[in-house]
């Protein structure tokens, strides 16, 4: 894997901080920067910004955090690093009002440690195959990584196979399970009254994403997942990604023209009889050099893409 040495050093930073060792990706924030880290410091504390009314994003050391809070409580939308518990506890109990549930949008560590915390409270919700990684012992090869079962308290207590719909502070949330995109147990959510979406980690705005294939994640379907969603998107929605910038649907546009641009190159090498390390000696097209900036670099997603297409020959 070939990164810088700030890249490299960033890397090492999110290793040392894991208890319960899963998935360590990363974004930015701000705007459209892609500057990795800001939001990611030591300091154990979350930037809260007001998205609008009733509504808060929450970046802290690991995914995107969306709250709602309203007459019924709060509900967030994932849960971040167990070490990073105690300062969503904090800004939480800032934003005021009784913690009623967690959304899991899929079972990484660093979107579902904090459950450990939260979980002790509130009611946690996730699809069904969240439920099942986070019960059993889970690997990320790619970052040498491993998931130890979590305690009953911090697994979720409810769960749906496709859709779920909630009704939580005066709006309607649609869950929809988006299959073996990013992994085999993601979760998109739709505040379908305020048009506000949290995409998970099927989103990380302006950089290259981590697919899990190890967990039945493919590229293609991420893609063909966000195609799917694309209907229910409008120039309006406020759109959160799993890591990155809070973001528009031409921001989505773009990462779904990446996939399928970098997945369409990547392809069509193997397909000429390049190895993997030829094709990432060569490289990918000028076209996709801006998400290079993030904390993948090139050669690691054209590792990831290739694996992906491997998956897919193998069924």
């Amino acid at each position: 894997m070939h990164v810088t040495l700030t890249k490299l050093i960033y890397f090492l930073s999110l290793l040392a901080s894991l208890s319960i060792a899963a998935n360590a990706v990363a974004g930015s924030h701000g705007d459209h920067s892609h500057e990795s880290g800001d939001h990611h410091a030591e300091s154990k504390s979350f930037k809260v910004t007001n998205l609008k009314e009733g509504f808060y994003l929450l970046q802290g050391k690991g995914g995107n955090i969306l709250v709602s809070q309203g007459d019924q409580g709060l509900l967030v939308i994932d849960a971040d690093y167990a070490d990073m518990s105690s300062a969503l506890e904090q800004a939480l109990g800032e934003l005021g009002g009784e913690l009623r549930y967690v959304i899991n949008t899929h079972w990484h560590g660093d979107h579902t440690q904090g459950n450990q915390a939260l979980g002790k409270t509130a009611d946690i919700v996730a699809h069904d195959n969240v439920y099942n990684r986070l019960n059993s012992r889970q690997e990320v090869k790619l970052f040498n990584m491993v998931s130890k079962p979590y305690p009953a308290h911090a697994l979720p207590d409810l769960t749906y196979s496709a859709t779920m719909d909630m009704y939580f502070n005066d709006d309607k949330l649609e869950l929809v399970h988006a299959p073996n995109g990013h992994t085999d147990g993601d979760t998109v959510v739709f505040f379908t009254k305020s048009n506000i979406v949290h995409m998970g980690d099927h989103f990380f705005n302006g950089f290259y994403p981590f697919i899990d294939v190890g967990s039945k994640g493919s590229v293609r379907q991420t893609a063909a997942n966000i195609k799917a969603l694309l209907p229910k998107i409008d120039e309006d929605t406020v759109i959160v990604p799993g890591h990155g910038p809070v973001a528009t649907r031409k921001d989505l546009l773009a990462f779904h023209a990446m996939l399928l641009g970098t997945l369409e190159e990547v392809e069509a090498s193997v397909s000429s009889g390049k190895t993997l390390e030829q094709i990432q000696s060569d490289g990918l097209s000028d076209t996709w050099d801006e998400w290079n900036d993030g904390f993948l670099d090139e050669p690691t997603w054209i590792g990831i893409v290739h694996s992906s297409l491997e998956a897919e020959a193998k069924k």
